[in-house]
């Protein structure tokens, strides 16, 4: 009987405790007891990324990680880049938040497979180690990087009004940045001439100011990044980037939410080298979008992958290591860790889940060339030519049929010129055989609307035909493999346009691929964009824009079905 009282003692005086430590803490907040912190790191992007070809070779390596580093875990000794052989390069490193960055002592070898290797040995801030060694590997071109890096895209807008206090100020690249360079002395914000105390942080491509206070309200600010900021081979920007904006009366506490997916929940026969995509309802902090809060698993197995945001359309990505396996169902999960610009995270986890094809289907893969004698033409319109850059070149032939507005200069071709002859006459009406034809094709993989094909086919696009009833995107590096075979075809037959982003935006041909059998079929439009490297032949029903130093190895060829108009700046054509 004393045994039972005294345990029945026991039992209420620790609960006396307990509700005097709930009282406690409810007085006191900062007492509350904290969780620490048992997660491992996870790598959540690279730089180059796993498998990159062309490498520049005065290029740094850095990965991204899922969460603040410890930085003097992160050394030579866990953070190591081979050679052929396991040949060491040496070099240093450097972590800044969640980024760390080897920087060769000298460039590296031309057409070399090089190896990055990220080990147990790195851990976090609270001494947690990488469950695993994360391991990639890139191949090197034949130059060095001399493009200067340029702001793409801010957040906020310039001029943007009604702008929340609790903001935080955005702005995305056109490459990858050195984030040593990028600090409240390149990236600052300003009222008036009172500079904005706060901390930039970096993410992929995209640098985030985090004012240390709310900001005024009805009050304009002005954001700079200044030529202090330099991408991975040093280049600075050309000149400073400056955007303004006035903040609203109050501050932002709308959640942010995901208003589409790829692929859709439920859906089946998803390719299995596909990535998985989330658009959000509004601008994100990309340092939240991570492996750490976006990750796919098949049952309790998660599959490895990375992560990356692109902050100009909203959408976070998570790209398989390797393929998915066949004829299995996948679950994909967005946490409340992902948060806005302001600070507003997820109001719940979005879940959702989709299953693979049963087998590998390969796409229909076309003919080859149906060009004519419209094969010879770098350049063809069916309207106007204009040209707005000295250094444009046009190894190829030029036709001009009908019209009469013709920007380039002899000197500018080199090949013949043909305005409203016989000869032009010949090739536009092989151009619109071609047209017909390629549009004609029975439909291939369909392609939803605006997608891109970067993202799509982040380890490679095999050849066939892909079809979309509206436009498609390259914001992401594509790469097309012809899996060995050197006759293999890619035809693109889309409703609308076909559109690529600077650099970021090139296209790449691996394993037989060739330039000659690839084939952009817009019904409108097409544009090459800012730097972008393009393969293939555009036959558009309309126009084609190569913006300021995009190079296309192919050909421009506008006007198919109306009064097709080609507008260069400082492009060169290359005919394969």
């Amino acid at each position: 009987m004393n045994d039972k009282r005294t345990a029945y003692s026991k039992m209420w005086f620790l609960l006396l405790l307990l509700v005097t430590f709930v009282a406690g803490c409810a007085s006191n907040p900062d007492e509350i007891l904290v969780v620490p912190d048992t997660v491992a790191p996870k790598v959540s992007v690279t730089s180059p990324t796993n498998t990159a070809v062309a490498v520049p070779l005065n290029r740094k390596v850095s990965v991204g990680f899922s969460e603040a580093m410890d930085p003097a875990t992160i050394t030579t000794a866990t953070f190591k880049v081979t050679g052929p052989g396991l040949t060491p390069v040496t070099g240093t490193v450097t972590t800044v938040g969640t980024t760390a960055t080897f920087t060769p002592d000298s460039n590296l070898a031309i057409s070399t497979i090089y190896t990055a290797t990220i080990t147990t040995g790195v851990k976090d801030l609270a001494g947690n180690a990488m469950a695993n060694d994360f391991v990639f590997t890139f191949t090197t071109g034949t130059s060095t990087d001399t493009t200067t890096p340029i702001v793409i895209a801010t957040v906020n807008a310039d001029n943007a009004v009604n702008v929340p206090t609790n903001t935080k100020v955005g702005a995305t690249f056109s490459e990858v940045m050195d984030p040593l360079t990028l600090t409240p002395a390149t990236f600052a914000l300003k009222q008036g001439i009172t500079t904005v105390p706060g901390t930039v942080t970096y993410s992929g491509v995209n640098a985030v100011f985090t004012p240390a206070n709310i900001l005024a309200t009805n009050t304009n600010y002005t954001a700079t990044i200044t030529t202090g900021a330099k991408d991975q081979a040093g280049n600075p920007m050309a000149s400073n980037y400056v955007w303004s904006f006035t903040t609203a009366a109050v501050a932002d506490t709308t959640k942010p939410t995901v208003i589409l997916v790829n692929p859709a929940d439920l859906a089946t026969n998803v390719a299995i080298n596909s990535a998985v995509h989330a658009t959000f309802s509004k601008s994100m902090d990309p340092l939240t979008i991570s492996t750490a809060s976006f990750t796919l698993k098949n049952g309790a197995n998660p599959v490895n992958g990375l992560v990356t945001y692109n902050a100009t359309n909203k959408i976070a990505s998570f790209t398989p290591s390797a393929n998915l396996a066949t004829d299995t169902t996948y679950t994909a999960t967005i946490t409340t860790e992902a948060a806005d610009l302001s600070g507003n995270t997820l109001l719940e986890d979005k879940v959702w889940s989709f299953t693979t094809a049963a087998a590998i289907v390969p796409p229909i893969e076309p003919p080859a060339s149906q060009l004519g004698s419209a094969g010879t033409y770098g350049i063809m319109a069916t309207s106007a030519i204009t040209n707005t850059g000295a250094t444009t070149m046009i190894n190829g032939d030029v036709a001009l049929e009908p019209g009469s507005e013709n920007g380039l200069l002899p000197a500018q071709v080199n090949g013949e010129i043909h305005i409203n002859d016989t000869v032009s006459h010949q090739a536009f009406a092989d151009l619109l055989v071609a047209y017909n034809y390629y549009k004609n094709l029975p439909p291939g993989v369909t392609i939803t609307a605006g997608a891109d094909l970067g993202a799509l086919y982040p380890l490679g696009m095999p050849p066939g035909t892909y079809t979309s009833g509206t436009s498609m995107s390259i914001n992401t590096h594509l790469t097309l493999d012809g899996g060995g075979d050197a006759n293999a075809v890619w035809v693109f037959q889309i409703g609308s346009s076909i559109t690529t982003t600077t650099p970021l935006g090139t296209i790449s041909l691996i394993n037989g691929a060739n330039a000659n059998n690839v084939f952009w079929v817009p019904t409108a439009s097409a544009t090459i964009g800012v730097g972008t490297t393009f393969y293939g032949t555009v036959i558009a029903g309309v126009s084609i824009t190569g913006q300021t130093g995009a190079l296309i190895n192919g050909r421009l060829l506008a006007g198919a079905i109306g009064a097709g108009t080609i507008a260069l700046d400082t492009n060169t054509v290359n005919v394969p």
